[in-house]
């Protein structure tokens, strides 16, 4: 009877995860409710027009806003973005803060490596001020509460996949089971159903699912989406690559140059 005890383990991957997955719900569906303009028609955060680098955050986090910054700086060659995965300063006066981070994180000697560029600047001060900004506007996930939504739908996919994992197992395991194959599949089917309507009712209710927009700011998110479509100007393109990240750009070697990585004992 050992797939009994395999049961039981899907059984406690699917619950403890399916419950993380309401609670997380129920908390972003509360602090949306409480906010003060709830339930009325002229929302604060509806006459909040999302700029360039807000819009990054929101979407990717402090790691976007990095490489938002970077892409503009080399769509005004003011920063070269090389394939080979360098970062060259061309103008070293930052326009803003979060320019001038990019400038203090590349170093004095105007040269570095993308990758700790990237890393520097998400963490600057212009990163964390621009943070607590959205989160008392109410747009982002203040760092306590990161367990959001997406880490919930994450951990039920993954629950899912060891139901199956473990259904497998019981399936092929050698010894008697004292209960026919199909049976025995059925009993597992029960956990699986579970986690996957789980999924489903997240998909529907609360989907899109982001770890650093609250339900105000993804409904911001949404809007700045629909806004820009059929546009083509530079703040459109910076737009999708404040929403989308790097793979939005359609220059391949710009985005190589995000995309680079060293071979093993080479500089």
């Amino acid at each position: 009877m050992f797939w009994v005890l395999l049961l039981l383990l899907a059984w406690a991957f699917a619950g403890t995860a399916c419950t993380r997955l309401c609670l997380a719900a129920v908390r972003a569906a509360a602090a949306d409710s409480a906010r003060p303009d709830a339930g009325t028609g002229t929302s604060t955060h509806r006459e909040h027009d999302l700029t360039l680098y807000e819009a990054a955050f929101l979407s990717g986090g402090p790691r976007r806003v990095a490489d938002v910054t970077m892409v503009s700086m080399a769509r005004q060659r003011r920063l070269l973005l090389a394939h080979t995965g360098w970062a060259t300063v061309v103008d070293p006066r930052g326009r803003d803060e979060m320019e001038r981070s990019v400038i203090g994180a590349i170093g004095p000697e105007g040269q570095s490596r993308i990758a700790p560029v990237r890393a520097a600047a998400a963490g600057a001060e212009a990163v964390r001020r621009l943070a607590d900004g959205l989160v008392r506007a109410g747009l982002a996930v203040p760092d306590g509460a990161r367990t959001t939504v997406a880490d919930g739908v994450r951990q039920v996919r993954a629950a899912a996949l060891a139901v199956c994992a473990l259904g497998l197992t019981a399936l092929l395991l050698p010894a008697p089971t004292g209960l026919p194959r199909p049976l025995v599949a059925l009993w597992f089917a029960l956990p699986l159903t579970l986690t996957l309507s789980c999924l489903v009712i997240a998909r529907a209710e609360v989907h899109p699912y982001s770890r650093w927009a609250s339900p105000a700011g993804q409904r911001l998110l949404g809007a700045l989406n629909r806004g820009r479509a059929g546009d083509g100007d530079e703040r459109t393109f910076l737009t999708s690559v404040a929403v989308r990240g790097v793979r939005a750009i359609g220059e391949p070697e710009l985005r190589a140059a995000f995309t680079h990585r060293d071979r093993p004992g080479r500089e």
